[in-house]
């Protein structure tokens, strides 16, 4: 049976029926690791600093990417998983989110089977950590010799079995649009409905979308969105200029999205000072009216 975008929404997977609590008081805030790439990399700031963080801020949650646990692609131990989850429990934060990179764009069969078991891995820690959702890429848009519509079909297959073993998990295996080889709302849309699994999600990303109007495509994919990412920066034909909080709430609201968005700043600057003025600004369009 076919799906419908409804299926799709976190709002309709984790919410009740019956429950009629205000979009307002349901809606969750996340910080994603991202924001603090290098500080990460260089060991500056570790997982624990950036949960810290999260708290002080009055976030509700962290996005704990892959990439930044030492020895990725190799499985942190659960002794190494458990103290996250231990340190989350003490600041009042759920882990919500993880991520990981892959590219499904490669024509190569043998690497995207590497990169399918490499989901298949970290679905598992994932589901140690309690994250209800991981991130997965399409892929860079690398395929000299092969149609797009080629590429779209083998990835469709392995996106196929990355979901089936989610549902096994108990896990949303949730594609992030990247700018890299989806690039509107309406291929993003084919690849969802192709794939047709309530364990196949989509992790809205607002700052990948830069053909015309990206406001119009936000609000195209909106009611798919399991996951959000706010960035400070849109871009309108290709050009970048800074988000419009107030169109970003509207449309949230108009879908009754009611689960995480996470901040994730990609300029330079304070990188925390950015999330604290993104999450003002946005939380104070989100609550008028």
């Amino acid at each position: 049976m076919a799906i419908t975008p409804v299926l799709l929404g976190s709002r309709n997977l984790f919410t009740s029926p019956l429950d009629n609590t205000s979009a307002t008081s349901r809606l969750q805030y996340s910080v994603n690791a991202y924001t603090f790439n290098d500080l990460l990399k260089s060991g500056e700031m570790s997982f624990f600093d950036m949960m810290d963080f999260a708290a002080s801020l009055g976030l509700n949650a962290v996005d704990l990417t892959g990439y930044y646990f030492s020895g990725y692609p190799k499985i942190p131990d659960d002794k190494t998983l458990f103290q996250l989850k231990k340190k989350a429990l003490q600041l009042g934060l759920n882990i919500s989110w993880t991520g990981v990179r892959n590219d499904f764009t490669n024509p190569d069969k043998t690497a995207r089977a590497s990169d399918i078991e490499l989901i298949k891995n970290w679905l598992q820690v994932s589901s140690k950590l309690g994250a209800s959702i991981m991130r997965i890429f399409a892929g860079k848009g690398k395929y000299e010799g092969y149609t797009k519509d080629q590429v779209k079909s083998w990835m469709v297959s392995d996106f196929k079995e990355c979901a089936e073993y989610a549902e096994e998990i108990g896990v949303i295996a949730a594609m992030q649009h990247h700018n890299d080889f989806l690039y509107t709302a309406d291929e993003v849309i084919d690849i969802l409905k192709r794939v047709d699994s309530e364990w196949f999600g989509l992790i809205l990303d607002i700052g990948s979308l830069r053909q015309g109007d990206p406001y119009e495509e936000i609000e195209k994919l909106a009611p798919y969105a399991n996951y959000w990412f706010i960035k400070e920066l849109v871009y309108v034909d290709g050009v970048a200029e800074p988000v419009n909080m107030k169109k970003i709430a509207t449309i949230l609201k108009d879908t009754n999205y009611t689960g995480y968005i996470s901040f994730e700043s990609l300029t330079d600057g304070d990188s925390k000072q950015i999330v604290t003025s993104m999450f003002n600004d946005f939380r104070s369009e989100y609550e008028k009216g």
